[in-house]
């Protein structure tokens, strides 16, 4: 079985991770295809033998620096992006959570190219995937609901 990403031979499974700090929310710059140079939510591949909230954790980490509180569920979603033939260029399964600021000042690291917190308010500003934006919105309903910063602190795997 092939393990590349482009063009691949089975899909992959990612994890993103919607981090709040206040009235913010932390986004990075891809640093990679597919989507390179784009506002998105730190997160990477999930790696064997790691459970899906040990990988929020850790690409949080890995591409923020910032640690996160327990990361919460928040939607599945397929990432089928064809080429310009109709081809399956990538395939991705992604894992989405959202999680509370626990530490750490963004610093962008590993795939990621830049990493802020944006306000929520200057959230429609961005040229960001639609989806994305959704999936903010929606992890702010759920935020709002749990109340902010009750949430546990999630420790290093």
């Amino acid at each position: 079985m092939s393990e590349s990403r482009e063009y691949p031979s089975r899909p992959f499974v990612g994890v993103g991770v919607v981090v709040f700090k206040d009235d913010s929310v932390l986004l990075i710059r891809r640093g990679k295809p597919p989507r390179a140079g784009e506002w998105s939510l730190p997160g990477g591949s999930q790696h064997t033998g790691e459970t899906v909230r040990e990988t929020a954790a850790r690409e949080v980490r890995e591409e923020t620096g910032v640690e996160i509180g327990e990361p919460q569920f928040l939607e599945v979603i397929d990432a089928i992006i064809p080429d310009d033939r109709g081809q399956t260029r990538f395939h991705y399964t992604l894992i989405d959570f959202w999680a509370e600021w626990r530490g750490g000042d963004p610093v962008a690291d590993d795939d990621a190219a830049h990493a802020e917190w944006i306000d929520l308010a200057a959230l429609e500003e961005l040229e960001i995937w639609e989806k994305t934006r959704e999936f903010i919105r929606t992890a702010e309903q759920r935020r709002r609901l749990h109340g902010a910063g009750s949430l546990p602190f999630y420790p290093d795997p």
